[in-house]
């Protein structure tokens, strides 16, 4: 049995859907040979002749597509049918069952989830919030954040925090170095949703080491220090329980795992 196919995804927008539905059917199959290529932004059925002739090259093509212009589906589709390719729509069946739900016919306008409408600024808004509050900066107006996250270096602080800016939630991280304290940034806790990162110490050594080679960087100093390291962790921990502060374990996580786990408390807190 072959087991190497080249999986073709293929989206009129950016293909974000597209992605992450590749890594979970990925983790799915882990002992198949999944090779994964990307058509972003297919619209006309010239383009799709040229992903069709790129996909002949491969023994195994299966295509995955989100577009939703009518003309163009069938085009594919047809295309794909002749030239015996496995061709998939991940929204046909779900936009045909919420018309019928809904009573209403869709618009199958090409990324028109990216529409510039209201909710658009604000997740642009909060983007631009959460750079400008990125490792500790701009602490005179953290209590602007939705959300604040504490963690020693090197616990995903900062691409957990522009993940949730993408959902629209304003985030301000701070890293603990073990000197500060928490009182004097004058947090609102009632009012802000408030999260502190660990994670093992064994695995934040390896991250940390990785990060030196990566800059190039021959750092004698406790920064990759195991002993160290096991410290800092500890004292964020004590710190976080002192101060009720919900603990989120990074190590096994991935970064939306840890951004929905963050949601979660977020939607608790304040009743949503």
């Amino acid at each position: 049995m072959n087991n190497k196919f080249d999986l073709y995804l293929v989206s009129d927008s950016t293909g974000e859907t597209l992605d992450r539905i590749a890594v979970a059917i990925k983790a799915q199959f882990e002992d198949v040979d999944l090779s994964v290529h990307h058509f972003s932004f297919i619209r006309t059925k010239d383009q799709i002749n040229a992903l069709i002739k790129r996909c002949k090259k491969d023994k195994n093509p299966i295509v995955l597509y989100t577009l939703v212009e009518q003309e163009v589906v069938s085009y594919l589709k047809d295309t794909a049918l002749i030239e015996k390719i496995t061709c998939l729509g991940v929204l046909d069946h779900l936009v045909l069952k919420f018309e019928n739900i809904l009573n209403k016919k869709a618009n199958h306008v090409p990324s028109g989830q990216h529409v510039l409408n209201k909710e658009y600024y604000e997740k642009i808004s909060s983007m631009h919030f959460t750079i400008e509050h990125d490792d500790g900066q701009k602490l005179e107006t953290i209590n602007e954040a939705d959300i604040i996250i504490f963690g020693v270096s090197r616990t995903s602080k900062t691409p957990t925090s522009i993940y949730l800016a993408n959902r629209g939630y304003k985030v301000a991280n701070i890293p603990l170095t073990g000197t500060e304290n928490i009182d004097s940034y004058s947090i609102d806790f009632k009012r802000k949703t408030v999260v502190g990162f660990v994670i093992d110490p064994q695995r934040l050594e390896d991250v940390r080491k990785t990060r030196l080679n990566l800059i190039t960087e021959d750092r004698h100093t406790n920064y990759i220090n195991i002993e160290a390291i096991q410290k800092e962790v500890e004292d964020s921990k004590k710190l976080f329980s002192l101060k009720s502060i919900p603990i989120i374990d990074v190590t096994r996580r991935s970064v939306e795992e840890t951004s929905a786990s963050i949601i979660k408390i977020h939607e608790i807190k304040h009743g949503l």
